[in-house]
């Protein structure tokens, strides 16, 4: 897979900001250009999780982010939800990748029926149709029939849905490894190397000997088939 060089990142108003911020810290850290989109529920997700104010001008948001993750000048640019002139709203000038993290199910179901009401969505239908990665992160527990459809449609379009649902195999000690392990799967799938977590079959998360033999069953509801 080439590297994405340049990446649109989208944060809407789903539990699990912590995520997005920290992919957007990474894209920054790795050098990557970044367009940055949110909606007016982020902020209150933002503040609600993280005790974080989003700016809400764009031009402040990009003052504000560009000195939080020390991002070289133009590196990150930051965008209106409704700056049609963005860059990020032609096909004509896409971003080599895009990610929704967090992604609502509302904004889920609008890329399903190809909505573009909205530069997030507009970003995404460009992205999908100019044939670029869209990987989109659910945070919705449980998933409902619509949501999954909503899921299947994108899929089949060729978008990536990877849910904000972390694996432990790492055993992760800290909060930050548990978000580093999706964040380390969205980077992937973008094209970005990183070292965020030990990768099965080498390094430590091969290494790790269980405590007790998981085959083993020490009550009957850990019998498996």
């Amino acid at each position: 897979m080439t590297p994405a060089r340049s990446v649109t990142i989208a944060l809407t108003g789903a539990s699990g900001m912590a995520y997005g911020l920290r992919l957007l810290e990474c894209l920054v850290d790795s050098g990557v250009r970044v367009s940055l989109l949110y909606t007016q529920a982020a902020h209150i997700v933002a503040k609600q999780e993280l005790d974080l104010v989003l700016p809400s001008r764009a031009t402040d948001a990009e003052r504000y982010f560009t000195e939080r993750y020390k991002a070289a000048p133009g590196q990150l640019r930051a965008y209106s939800r409704e700056d049609w002139f963005s860059p990020v709203a032609s096909g004509s000038n896409p971003s080599d990748a895009m990610v929704i993290c967090p992604c609502t199910m509302g904004t889920l179901a609008a890329l399903a029926a190809g909505m573009s009401d909205n530069l997030i969505e507009r970003a995404a239908d460009v992205t999908l149709k100019e044939k670029r990665t869209l990987v989109i992160v659910p945070r919705e527990a449980p998933f409902s029939v619509v949501h999954l459809e909503n899921m299947l449609r994108l899929a089949r379009a060729g978008a990536v849905i990877l849910p904000a649902n972390p694996g432990f195999y790492h055993r992760p000690t800290s909060i930050e490894a548990v978000i580093d392990f999706i964040v380390a799967r969205v980077l992937d799938h973008i094209g970005v190397p990183n070292t965020l977590m030990a990768r099965w079959g080498r390094g430590e998360a091969a290494a790790v000997t269980p405590a007790v033999d998981p085959t083993t069953p020490t009550t009957p509801t850990d019998r498996r088939p």
